[in-house]
């Protein structure tokens, strides 16, 4: 093997001079690792929103499903189902309107308030009238 070859499959920490186990520090103090968004996640990690979002765009922006498939080491199907959430969500945002739905709530609350006027209506009306409650008031 030529000197080039094996220089290359040093780890990046001895290339760089760095001290064994800074990159896992540096994950350890920023909360990410380093190149959180590139490269195939390690054992035990998940895929976050944010990860999930990042691909999702970069698959709307043109990229090639294959070769990102490849280098984040997922399958075709998964990053296709990312990419479709994506534009169901796009789709989504766009159909609703938020001006519906305030009206929808405001005319339940106007309703509710509707119905709470009636009551009070009724109980001051009951508590005028002559009757056992006037007759109990009337001995105090």
């Amino acid at each position: 093997m030529s000197k080039e070859v094996s220089e290359m499959r040093k780890p990046v920490e001895e290339k760089q001079g760095s001290a064994p186990g800074e990159a896992q520090r540096a994950r350890r103090l920023s909360g990410a690792s380093p190149g959180a968004a590139d490269g195939p996640l390690g054992p035990g990690q998940r895929w976050s929103r944010s990860r999930k979002r990042a691909v999702a765009l970069r698959l709307l922006r043109g990229e090639s499903v294959d070769a990102v498939s490849r280098e984040l080491g997922v399958p075709l199907f998964r990053l296709e189902a990312w990419r479709e959430a994506a534009l169901a969500g796009i789709d989504a945002a766009f159909t609703s309107r938020k001006e519906a739905q305030v009206s929808a709530e405001l005319d339940v609350a106007l309703q509710r308030v509707g119905e709470l006027t009636m009551e009070n209506e009724l109980l001051r009306a009951r508590c005028q009238a002559k009757g056992p409650l006037a007759r109990w008031r009337s001995k105090r």
